[in-house]
C-alpha cells in the first residue's frame, strides 16, 4: 500500500506492508451486546525543539499542570534566547534534556500527558 507522508512541509510517498495476522483485540461488537466501558487512558503529546541549540532553562517540572502557550523552557541557538511554548494542555510528564544539553531540531524536551 502506497501512503502520502508530509514531514516539516516535505511530501514523501511510503510503501507500506499491512500485517494480517490478527492483533489479539476483542472483536467489534456492533449492535449487540454491549461490553464493558473502556478505560479511560492517557494520551502524552511532545514539547520538540523547533532549532539545533542548547538548552538554557527548563521552566516546569514533572507533575506540573500547563496550559496550551505556556513557556516550558527556554532554548539558546546563536546567542539568542528561544522561549520554548507548548502547544497542549495537560500534566508534565517525561522531561528528557537538562539544562547545559546541547539539542537539534525536532530532538524531544517534554512530554505533556493529556486525559
Amino acid at each position: 500500500m502506497k501512503l502520502k507522508v508530509t514531514v516539516n512541509q516535505i511530501p514523501y510517498e511510503v510503501d507500506v506492508e499491512v500485517d494480517v495476522t490478527p492483533s489479539g483485540l476483542p472483536p467489534l461488537n456492533v449492535g449487540g451486546v454491549p461490553g464493558p466501558a473502556p478505560k479511560p487512558h492517557h494520551v502524552a503529546k511532545t514539547v520538540t525543539a523547533p532549532l539545533a541549540g542548547s538548552v538554557r532553562k527548563i521552566l516546569v517540572e514533572s507533575g506540573q499542570t500547563v496550559a496550551a502557550g505556556d513557556v516550558v523552557a527556554i532554548l539558546e541557538a546563536m546567542k539568542m534566547e528561544t522561549e520554548i511554548t507548548t502547544a497542549y494542555t495537560g500534566v508534565v510528564g517525561k522531561i528528557s534534556v537538562e539544562p547545559g544539553a546541547a539539542i537539534q531540531g525536532g530532538d524531544p524536551m517534554v512530554e505533556i500527558e493529556q486525559s
